[in-house]
């Protein structure tokens, strides 16, 4: 745990004891804090009972003298109903904090990069971790993406954290400054916990809090929202790097010709072709390369540097991973796309594609993916939600039922490799909820995993 020495002898309230929040009343304990900690689940209060941190029913205590209540980002403060505790606590003037907010205030001297956004969070921060420490950097990543902030190990004055951004985590910022911030896009997510769009857009832009002249704020400009933000942050003391994939953006950073090109300078430098890079396919994808080479380019690092480390990312798990590559077939692991419009970014970025898809259906369905069905030769259906994907796909796509994922595996395989077109793609992208088969998209990637390699322990037999 990093330690928090300016919560020696103070009092913090911790409610919610998952990932980030078990770990900040740890490391506020071993710092010396009292801790009032609770979760409204047994379970957890079992949990965190074993590991020596102190309960109280937060909900029958005085707030007098409590510094602050260390808020889990899934527990609602203001929309659409506050949990009873914050608002107790709001109440009686003790702020809201998060674990995010402790990590700043306990290395003050690191370098902070933050990433939010819509869609994309989760790779750019990946891949500018990636980039950081292929470059010698010293680095931690986590957040909202693997590690909870409390756990990383404390960087010195050279460190940089990388942190993914929730927009959750966001709104509860006030001392955190991040020396870059990015911004990937804005699209309709999360309106009920922010009490509707504008709601959440301002939950987003406070990545740009705190900002000053030797920061730099990158921002997504293909969706309007992006560019309104950007256009109030022209004003702001920061250094504004503008990005897109739809257009070319004097003075920005654009994607042309499928070429990423930087034009920060004036000179519109061609950086790389983007679909050189097999493990980041898409246009989606090329804005998070081009959000990634923002950030190290603003943290000092060389362009060329940048680049090589762009060549050898390895993709991050679960989201259009390429797991194996046989007679010209790619297998590749899409399991986080749990809804359609998930699915519709992987869907754009191959050809000839033998589609997995299936599981516990999600509100809509598949509507949205007709555009991509011409690129399908083929769906293999699974879990719950097969027979009615098979009856949406009727007459649009040819589809087999096929319950389970191995049997999924070995008949797309099966297919594509009789049909032997160059660039084929065994695509697991389910555009549904696992909880059917798995008790999560990780188990069922790892399952999508297996099952490739006992395609190749069948065909060695």
């Amino acid at each position: 745990m990093i330690p928090l020495p300016f919560a020696k002898d103070r009092r913090y309230a911790v409610l919610g004891l998952a990932r980030s929040g078990l770990s900040a009343a740890r490391a506020l304990k071993e710092s010396g804090a009292e801790v009032l900690a609770w979760d409204d689940s047994p379970k957890a209060r079992a949990a965190a009972d074993a590991l020596s941190v102190p309960l109280a029913d937060l909900t029958a205590i005085s707030w007098e003298g409590i510094e602050g209540l260390v808020l889990s980002p899934g527990i609602p403060h203001s929309f659409p109903k506050p949990h009873p505790v914050p608002a107790a606590a709001k109440q009686s003037g003790v702020p809201l904090i998060s674990d995010v907010e402790l990590l700043a205030l306990a290395v003050p001297e690191a370098r902070f990069v933050g990433i939010t956004g819509t869609n994309g969070k989760s790779t750019t921060t990946a891949l500018i971790g990636h980039l950081l420490q292929q470059a010698g950097a010293e680095v931690a990543v986590g957040g909202n993406l693997g590690q909870a902030v409390l756990t990383l190990p404390r960087l010195g004055p050279g460190g940089i954290y990388v942190l993914e951004l929730s927009s959750y985590q966001l709104e509860l910022v006030q001392d955190l400054v991040c020396d870059v911030a990015l911004l990937l896009n804005l699209t309709l997510d999360h309106l009920d916990r922010h009490g509707g769009f504008d709601g959440y857009v301002a939950a987003k832009e406070r990545i740009f809090r705190n900002q000053a002249a030797n920061n730099t704020a990158i921002v997504g400009v293909d969706e309007a929202p992006g560019q309104q933000i950007a256009d109030r942050l022209e004003g702001a003391p920061a250094k504004l790097q503008q990005i897109s994939v739809e257009r070319a953006l004097p003075g920005g950073l654009y994607l042309q010709d499928d070429w990423l090109i930087d034009d920060s300078a004036g000179r519109q430098e061609r950086l790389l072709d983007v679909t050189s890079l097999p493990r980041l396919p898409g246009r989606h994808n090329a804005q998070n390369i081009a959000a990634a080479y923002a950030a190290c380019r603003a943290l000092g690092f060389e362009r060329e540097t940048i680049l090589s480390g762009l060549a050898s990312f390895p993709g991050l798990a679960h989201r259009q991973e390429l797991v194996a590559e046989r007679g010209g077939i790619r297998f590749v692991n899409d399991s986080k796309a749990t809804n359609a419009e998930a699915a519709a970014k992987a869907l754009s970025s191959y050809d000839d594609i033998y589609w997995i898809a299936g599981g516990r259906a999600k509100e809509g369905g598949l509507k949205g993916l007709e555009p991509y069905f011409a690129r399908i030769r083929r769906a293999f259906l699974i879990g719950e939600a097969q027979d009615e994907i098979a009856r949406f796909l009727a007459g649009k796509v040819c589809a087999d039922c096929c319950g389970e994922l191995r049997t999924a595996v070995r008949s797309a395989a099966k297919v594509a490799r009789k049909e032997a077109l160059p660039g084929a793609v065994v695509l697991l992208s389910p555009a549904c909820a696992s909880f059917d088969q798995f008790p999560d998209f990780e188990a069922r990637g790892e399952a999508f995993r297996a099952a490739v390699s006992a395609l190749a322990e069948e065909e060695a037999a």
